[in-house]
């Protein structure tokens, strides 16, 4: 697992994941905006 920071454009800010080099991919190709709707969605902590 890591520890990475991704830019979010529509909030103006940093956000800090601890992911998986799979799931580094996964918001590579969906977007972050996308992979952050179904976190909130679960409501799982970020």
């Amino acid at each position: 697992l890591h520890s990475h920071r991704f830019w979010v454009e529509s909030e103006k800010r940093f956000v800090t994941l601890r992911v998986s080099a799979k799931g580094m991919r996964v918001i590579d190709k969906k977007g972050i905006d996308t992979v952050l709707a179904e976190l909130r969605a679960r409501g799982e902590k970020y």
